[in-house]
């Protein structure tokens, strides 16, 4: 399954070669923002949008009430994986 993780476009790193900083979670990272940049709408543009990121790329744009949506039910995810791994290791089976 691949997975797309929301986040947020801060800063532009290098306009011409189409890439930007994105903040996910607290986390900044440089994406490639090739696939979500045309002549309509240009690297510039992108400033504060909220995208899913995956394997470095952001795939495509996304509202905010989507990004909280998502970053809610990966928490969530999260919360429950770890619920069950202690579970796992408790040895009390």
């Amino acid at each position: 399954m691949c997975l797309g993780i929301p986040g947020q476009i801060v800063a532009l790193h290098d306009e011409q070669q189409k890439l930007a900083v994105v903040d996910v979670g607290g986390v900044r990272r440089t994406v490639n923002i090739a696939c979500i940049v045309d002549e309509q709408h240009p690297p510039s543009a992108c400033l504060g949008e909220w995208v899913l990121v995956h394997v470095g790329f952001a795939m495509s744009r996304i509202d905010p009430e989507e990004a909280r949506r998502t970053i809610a039910l990966l928490t969530e995810i999260g919360e429950v994986q770890a619920e069950v791994q202690a579970m796992r290791t408790s040895g009390d089976a």
